[in-house]
């Protein structure tokens, strides 16, 4: 049996990065695993977040959710969601205004294409310095394709 990889996708924009995977599961499934923000440590590819998350039971446009993270030094990050299309996509930002989006694609048959991805291109100064001390962009690709790996275990259990 071979291991199950989501696809790292080539990206034309700087401070970007992208992930794919075809998940076995409808799109609702997907969506209501992704908008409940206690759900996220667990498909967390880059194991940064802790249990400790905050905010609403299922997410919303303009939801305000908070979690304990551990990058190089622990700390806590409230994120709001920016875009959200029930089964379809769901974005978020915190204060370094970089996003996380998830879309999701039904493919038919209950399978659905769910592309992860990362934008920092239009960041401030300070959040630029953070990106590069961490060495967030080099990680970023191999996290999200964890990610998504992760979920879809879940999804498809």
């Amino acid at each position: 049996m071979s291991e199950i990889r989501a696809e790292i996708l080539k990206v034309d924009f700087p401070k970007t990065a992208a992930a794919r995977i075809i998940i076995d599961a409808p799109c609702e499934k997907i969506f209501n695993l992704l908008a409940d923000p206690r759900a996220h440590a667990s498909f967390d590819g880059s194991e940064t977040i802790t249990n400790n998350i905050s905010g609403p039971l299922r997410l919303f446009l303009g939801a305000k959710f908070s979690m304990a993270m551990k990058i190089k030094v622990p700390y806590k990050i409230t994120n709001t969601v920016v875009a959200f299309d029930e089964n379809k996509k769901i974005t978020w930002s915190h204060l370094m205004k970089w996003t996380w989006t998830y879309e999701l694609q039904d493919l038919g048959d209950n399978r659905t294409q769910v592309t992860e991805i990362f934008d920092a291109h239009d960041i401030p100064l300070f959040a630029s310095w953070w990106l590069k001390k961490t060495n967030a962009l080099a990680h970023n690709p191999k996290w999200m394709a964890k990610s998504l790996v992760r979920l879809k275990a879940i999804c498809e259990a």
